[in-house]
């Protein structure tokens, strides 16, 4: 029986490449994110070129309960699910006061809030197995605090520490954890989050989303706690123990400014 991968964000960027990657690798899918139409066509794209299952469930995550639906709907189809990839996310790019609010609320919804609840479904189920793995996307944003996008930068350090929390307390269970922190990445962020006044995607050469979801699916399938990919990522993760906090901040502001 083939194992099963769920997928958040899908329908694009990172999510798009990862389950490219999973089911190129034998994994039926669940493939979930807004776009119903844009899932449909990657249901008939991996179908076609792998011997595979995909099953299309559409859902905005920023709705407060969307965790709890999708796995609701896992458990009414009898989808047991081996592999919880929680990639779903968005970024915004503006002083704090000054942005829109929604927007930021829907950012904690999708960035924190729905990740936590699919974790807190899928990771009991995953226990009883005694077997499953919880891949999180996390960012070179979990470093330092982000003026410009303190939210968002605020998310992926949450991300991060959580899931480094949870991968203690699963040692043993034949659960792991992993999160990836990539750095800059050409998957569309920089124009979801508008920012065209940004010099991230400049002053480090981007990734492929190509390369960062395979190295986070291979990290993912060696248990790996934290994955750093990319050489600004590794940088800033040395500067972020070396030099004061200060520093790094200043250093975002430059970058965001």
């Amino acid at each position: 029986m083939k194992k099963i991968a769920l997928i958040t964000g899908a329908s694009s960027g990172l999510g798009l490449e990862f389950a490219k990657i999973y089911a190129k690798n034998g994994y039926n899918l669940v493939i979930v994110a807004r776009s119903e139409g844009k899932l449909y066509q990657l249901k008939a794209e991996l179908e076609n070129a792998y011997n595979i299952e995909v099953i299309v469930f559409a859902k905005d995550l920023s709705e407060r309960d969307a965790g709890h639906e999708v796995f609701d709907y896992c458990l009414e189809n009898n989808i047991e699910v081996d592999v919880l990839v929680n990639n779903a996310g968005f970024g915004d790019f503006a002083n704090f006061i000054e942005s829109d609010w929604e927007r930021q609320y829907d950012m904690v919804q999708v960035n924190i809030v729905a990740l936590m609840q699919l974790t807190r479904c899928f990771a009991p189920q995953m226990v009883k197995r005694e077997s499953g793995k919880i891949l999180n996307l996390s960012s070179i944003a979990a470093f330092c605090a982000g003026p410009k996008m303190s939210v968002y930068y605020a998310s992926k350090e949450y991300v991060r520490s959580f899931s480094e929390a949870l991968s203690e307390e699963l040692k043993g269970t034949g659960v792991t954890v992993t999160a990836l922190c990539p750095g800059p990445t050409s998957t569309g962020f920089e124009q979801a989050a508008e920012m065209k006044n940004s010099k991230m995607f400049t002053f480090f050469k981007p990734a492929t989303a190509k390369e960062v979801a395979e190295a986070g699916f291979i990290a993912c399938e060696k248990g790996k706690t934290l994955k750093y990919y990319g050489m600004p990522t590794k940088l800033m993760n040395i500067g972020a123990r070396l030099a004061p906090r200060s520093v790094g901040r200043k250093f975002a502001m430059k970058i965001n400014g």
